[in-house]
């Protein structure tokens, strides 16, 4: 049996279970199970290679000792599973005792489950779902590193998951956008909200090819860092992680955000930032006060591209992904971000994508910016991301697949102006104020073809630049 199979036949069970409520609860759901289920794979190989190896968790809360059905009619099931998860795992593992002598593999188990609930309500189903799960052999690293993608299709559904679709980028495009970093062994490499981890797991099997010893998979372990403040997100990237093959990851449950950016000092910077950032959102003042008062803005990815900012090193480079939002606004803190961003950094390149690309979660156009940290901008490549043949725009039944990239990477090394491919001078962004909205000029302009929601998008952006400029004059007249 495929284990696209076995998934299937778990969300078919749990969709039996009054308890579970939506496709993020199901996936939340499923996610621990199989955490657990992994983690037990994983202390099974620590134990044989490390005779010393001793678990965090209790030896009777071990999966391999409660979730196992040994067909003799012993196996928890029904109310007493329940009872069991409800009152004994899930308590003991969230009051696990952690602290600076704890390493850090054992440590994630009590970082995981912090924030993780168990919603189901019938014993009898999720007994049904653990043993399904204990069809596939995780000690086994074909079978482990198949799940790989499969895994990947569960995090796809985050997409179709109301507000939960955020956390999701396209496996196509953080992919493209590695590539295009090409990050080393040896260099750090940072998503600074990480949600699912689908940045680090691409800069995971990007460096794969560049593996010549044993020492040189240990170094990528300790060069990867991610931070995600959400519950949900934060246990899919964990787990997401520990099926590459992370032991330890250096996940932070966290707000990126929380800390004065004045105070990061050069062993706080990465050589590669690749991430892409929530937008839509909207921070409290007290996130506000730890960026430049320039810089103090309501939307929650202008803070983030601040924060890239102070965190990348010298000659580090980052690709992030933005909406159009950001480009066109010239008010505010969106143009001191940006002014700072063409001064101190060489924005070289920024892709634009087509509608459709973050669907069904949102509809509104996105875009890859790609700066370095070197010399200021003097000019910026544009390339407008070709749709395929006969395509107005991406769906959720036609996504965007990596070999659609195949232009731009052809493109990347040899520029050359083409009808996707333009350049514009920093001369001419300065006289427009700071807009990053140049349009390719080889094409009809689309800007009458917006959408609904790309209109609402423009007006709240243009709305929230009116609250900041009100917020700095009631600042000054105080």
């Amino acid at each position: 049996m495929s284990i696209e199979t076995l998934i299937k036949r778990i969300q078919d069970i749990m969709r039996q279970d009054s308890g579970v409520d939506g496709d993020a609860q199901r996936i939340s759901q499923m996610v621990w199970l199989l955490f657990l289920k992994v983690y037990d794979a994983k202390e099974e190989l620590w134990e044989f290679y490390d005779e010393n190896y001793k678990s965090i968790i209790p030896e009777e809360l071990r999966w391999r000792n409660w979730a196992v059905d040994e067909k003799d009619g012993k196996a928890l099931t029904g109310e007493k599973l329940l009872d069991f998860v409800n009152n004994e795992l899930f308590p003991t593992l969230k009051d696990l005792k952690v602290d600076e002598t704890i390493e850090k593999r054992s440590a994630i188990v009590k970082y995981v489950f912090e924030d993780v609930f168990n919603y189901m309500k019938n014993g009898t189903l999720l007994r049904q779902i653990i043993n399904v799960l204990n069809e596939v052999d995780f000690t086994e690293y074909e079978e482990r590193h198949t799940f790989n993608d499969i895994y990947e299709n569960i995090l796809k559904d985050l997409q179709s998951a109301g507000n939960a679709g955020e956390f999701y980028t396209p496996r196509p495009v953080t992919e493209f956008l590695i590539e295009m970093l090409n990050p080393q062994i040896g260099e750090s490499i940072a998503d600074l909200a990480c949600g699912t981890g689908g940045f680090l797991t691409s800069a995971i099997s990007h460096m794969e090819s560049q593996v010549k010893t044993p020492e040189d998979k240990k170094v990528i372990q300790r060069s990867l860092f991610g931070i995600e403040k959400k519950p949900l997100p934060y246990l899919l990237a964990m787990t997401n992680l520990v099926l590459h093959d992370i032991d330890s990851p250096n996940l932070i449950h966290g707000n990126s955000l929380s800390k004065n950016v004045r105070d990061y000092k050069e062993e706080d910077r990465y050589s590669v930032i690749a991430m892409n950032p929530p937008y839509g959102g909207t921070e409290e003042d007290a996130i506000k006060v730890n960026f430049p008062v320039s810089m103090q803005s309501s939307e929650t990815a202008d803070l983030f591209m601040t924060l890239i900012m102070y965190r990348l090193k010298k000659n580090g480079r980052a690709g992030v992904v933005l909406p159009d939002g950001f480009l066109f606004a010239t008010d505010g803190a969106k143009r001191a971000i940006k002014e700072k961003l063409l001064t101190e950094f060489n924005l070289h390149t920024i892709v634009r994508l087509p509608k459709g690309v973050f669907s069904p979660y949102t509809d509104i156009p996105t875009n890859l910016l790609f700066f370095d940290k070197t010399v200021p901008t003097k000019e910026i490549w544009y390339y407008g991301h070709p749709l395929p043949q006969g395509f107005k725009n991406y769906t959720k039944t036609r996504p965007i697949k990596l070999e659609e990239f195949k232009a731009e990477i052809d493109w990347w090394n040899n520029r050359t102006e083409n009808e996707y491919a333009w350049k514009v001078s920093i001369e001419e962004i300065i006289s427009k104020g700071y807009n990053l909205d140049f349009k390719n000029p080889n094409k009809a302009d689309e800007s009458t073809n917006l959408t609904a929601s790309e209109i609402l998008f423009k007006i709240q952006e243009k709305n929230q630049n009116i609250h900041h400029l009100i917020e700095e004059l009631n600042r000054i007249l105080r």
